[in-house]
Parts: C-alpha cells; structure tokens; sequence
C-alpha cells in the first residue's frame, strides 16, 4: 500500500480547542499538498476556511463534541448551521447516557434527524467505543443502520480510550451493507493505518498521518 493511497483515507484532523487560525490553514494546505479525503476541525472554523479556500477542501467539522449529551435539537442546529457555513460531513457524537440507560430507540431517533439535517452529506456517527460494553455496540450499530447514517465511527479521541481492532471486527459484523467505518482515536503509526484500512475501514482519523506519510506518498509502506 502506497502513502497518497493511505492518505487517500485520512481526515486530516485538528480538533485541539487550542487550535489557531494559523495551524488550521496549514492543515488546509498540507490535506490539498496531500491529497486528505478531508480535514476535520472545529465547527467554528468551517466557514472561514470554506471562504478561504472553496472546494478546494472536503470540510468535515463534530457536533455533539467530545461527550454528546446536548439536547437533540442543539445537534440539529449545530448540523444545519455546518452545512450552510460550507461542511460537507459532519461526525456526530451520540448521547451516551442514553445507551447507559438503554434508550437504543431515541438514539436511533436522534442520529435519523440529524441525517435529515445534513441532507445528502456525510454523517459520521461516534460512538465513543471506550465507554460501551460489547452488547451496547452491537446495539448501536443497529441504531446507525436503522437511521441511514453514512459512518459509524469509534471514538472522538478524547476519551480514556481509541479505535482498536477488535471493535472495528464487531463493527463489521453487525453495521448494515450501507454503513462505511471510521476509525478514530490514538492511530499514530504507518502498521496501525495500513491495518485499520485491510480490516475495511474507509476513513482513518488521524492527526499524524501526514506527518509520517509526505515523504512517502509513491513507496509501499
């Protein structure tokens, strides 16, 4: 596998709540060096960043982010107002008391209306692996299949815990034929990509990919 092809799955990500306009126009200009399938950054910097730099940039920004326990309602706005400032995916994070409580139902409600809101866009939806027993990830993985999302995606990188292999196994046996998988959180070597992408993931989330890769981009790694 070579780096561009590797890169070619990567949302280039800067999410730190440190982050300055200067480093999120490097990010811009290192995902189109690079060829990112996208970058993804705070929803306060899509629409300066769609000014600045058009359709040259797939913009992915988070809603409901890291804990998602907004109300609903705050998530629709949220993703209707990223779409207007120049978003074309958006990554969601779910309620997670509501799979603590077990309401699998609301959850399933929740993500349906929020994919309405961003239309024809992409939705990712973050599950927040690292909090969740087995048996509640099989259950939102029916949740993100039943409400027509276009990910489901692990962890926000903000928890006590990332992607892992396992989880991205038990995503492929229960999401539905529709749904890609993102895998997010603590990805930062060259093996961990290359496996995450050979195990059927179709976007990494990762801040270091190009760091390792741009020196890369025609070898096999």
């Amino acid at each position: 596998m070579k780096g561009s092809e590797i890169l070619s799955h990567v949302d280039h990500t800067l999410l730190k709540p440190t982050a300055t306009w200067e480093q999120i126009q490097s990010l811009c200009q290192e995902a189109i060096d690079y060829n990112t399938a996208s970058i993804c950054i705070p929803a306060s910097y899509v629409a300066p960043v769609h000014k600045k730099y058009g359709e040259k940039i797939n913009i992915c920004t988070v809603i409901g982010f890291p804990l998602g326990y907004d109300s609903k309602e705050a998530k629709i706005k949220a993703a209707e107002q990223s779409i207007l400032d120049g978003a074309k995916e958006v990554d969601m994070v779910i309620n997670i008391t509501d799979a603590k409580n077990g309401a699998f139902e609301k959850i399933t409600k929740e993500i349906s209306a929020i994919k309405k809101a961003v239309g024809n866009n992409v939705l990712k939806v973050i599950i927040e692996t690292c909090y969740l027993t087995e048996q509640e990830k099989i259950q939102l993985c029916r949740c993100v299949t039943d409400a027509k999302a276009d990910f489901i995606k692990t962890s926000t990188g903000f928890g006590p815990g990332g992607a892992t292999h396992e989880d991205i196994k038990l995503f492929r046996d229960n999401i539905g034929p529709a749904v890609k998988i993102k895998a997010a959180g603590g990805i930062r070597t060259i093996e961990d990509m290359k496996q995450y992408i050979n195990e059927g993931c179709a976007r990494i989330g990762a801040s270091a990919a190009v760091g390792l890769l741009k020196d890369r981009l025609e070898e096999d790694v």
